[in-house]
């Protein structure tokens, strides 16, 4: 984009150039002393009132970041996605949540009929009665042995029959626990003798309902989709697909920041979870998953973003403003240096990063030299109309 742009600037008309150069060196002779002659090569001098217009500075040095920037896609950590099923099969009663909802962990999700519900119910109460008449029969049994009106083996039997109530009543309490019901619900169920069939589907998590896929009165199989999908918000992925000749400077733990295209001014800062190991051939790219923290609540899974992850620490560099460097006709980088103020020459460079509105300078510039900043790209056309 930066090639672009000083490309664009590059593409000015040549007569409207011209016109300035006319005008400043119409301003010059009323005040100052005629230019030296132009000449053809890659050096241009200007007057001194000329040179006003042109900021003068030097090249400095920058920390620069390694960066590789990459664009991808927010997306709930799948990780600590819920699917939210029922355990036995029914006709949905109600359905108490709606996709972006914030729910608690434990709370209800949806309602449903079932049948299965109404016998682990049913085989509660069963248990419940049976255990209760063991144990009355067990401490018949006592009293009978104490006044020697019963035979030894009847107190063992009734034990044995005590043993295997509890065991059948625990059992059947158990399988109501697997079905969602609380302690409390299981003791209401067998104390009041109280069946309804309505089982209670509840979020594993806190968090927000991901997806809706039920509504009252569908009919839920076992081994369907999940009717309701519960993620945890306070973590989210960033997806990003990187190019495969760039994939060898990323790996996990390095830290990434992540703007959002929809949420202008938010950084999210995370760290790289995933390297895929494969690459997609149809777009030669690579798949990075970075956990972001701190999500924001705004966010929402498949909105776009982008991705910039340092991918070692920063290096010292030479640098100059990025206005200093033009993109002359074809194709190079040049600055444009000066030891005097009014005398610059043409140099071509090698760039490599730009950052913070800096320019990195590879080759072709030493630290302190100075160069054109604001006017660089004047003095590229005023050289292009003195060669003419």
């Amino acid at each position: 984009m930066y090639d672009l742009i000083r490309t664009v600037r590059f593409a000015l008309q040549p007569c409207l150039l011209a016109a300035l150069l006319a005008v400043l060196a119409a301003c010059g002779r009323q005040a100052d002393p005629p230019a030296a002659a132009a000449r053809p090569g890659d050096s241009v001098t200007l007057t001194e009132r000329q040179a006003q217009q042109v900021a003068v500075l030097p090249s400095q040095w920058r920390a620069f970041d390694r960066r590789l920037d990459a664009v991808g896609y927010i997306d709930f950590d799948q990780d600590r996605l819920a699917q939210v099923s029922s355990p036995y099969q029914g006709r949905v009663r109600q359905v108490l949540v709606q996709v972006g909802d914030r729910v608690a962990k434990g709370q209800v999700l949806f309602t449903v009929d079932s049948a299965d519900l109404v016998q682990a119910e049913s085989n509660l109460v069963a248990a419940a009665g049976v255990r209760a008449l063991a144990g009355h029969t067990l401490e018949r049994a006592r009293q009978l042995l104490d006044i020697q009106a019963s035979a030894r083996k009847d107190l063992e039997q009734a034990t044995a029959d005590r043993q295997t109530a509890e065991a059948n009543y625990r059992s059947a309490r158990t399988a109501l626990r697997l079905l969602g019901l609380t302690d409390t619900q299981v003791d209401r169920v067998a104390a009041h003798r109280a069946i309804d069939g309505e089982l209670r589907v509840t979020s594993p998590i806190a968090g927000r309902v991901a997806a809706r896929a039920v509504a009252p009165g569908d009919w839920l199989q076992q081994g369907g989709a999940a009717p309701v999908s519960v993620a945890s918000d306070d973590a989210l992925w960033m997806v990003a697909g990187v190019a495969e000749d760039e994939i060898v400077d990323i790996h996990p733990g390095d830290p990434a920041s992540v703007r959002v295209d929809a949420l202008p001014g938010l950084v999210l800062q995370g760290r790289v979870d995933l390297v895929g190991s494969s690459v997609d051939p149809s777009t030669h790219r690579v798949q990075v998953r970075t956990v972001l923290h701190g999500a924001d609540a705004r966010l929402r899974p498949q909105m776009l973003a982008s991705m910039e992850v340092r991918t070692a620490p920063p290096a010292r560099a030479v640098a100059v403003p990025a206005d200093a460097v033009v993109r002359e006709g074809d194709g190079t980088m040049t600055v444009y240096v000066t030891t005097d103020g009014r005398r610059f020459t043409r140099r071509p460079v090698e760039l490599g990063r730009q950052q913070d509105g800096h320019d990195e300078i590879v080759a072709g510039l030493a630290a302190g030299e100075r160069v054109a900043g604001t006017g660089a790209l004047f003095l590229s056309n005023a050289l292009a109309l003195q060669s003419q």
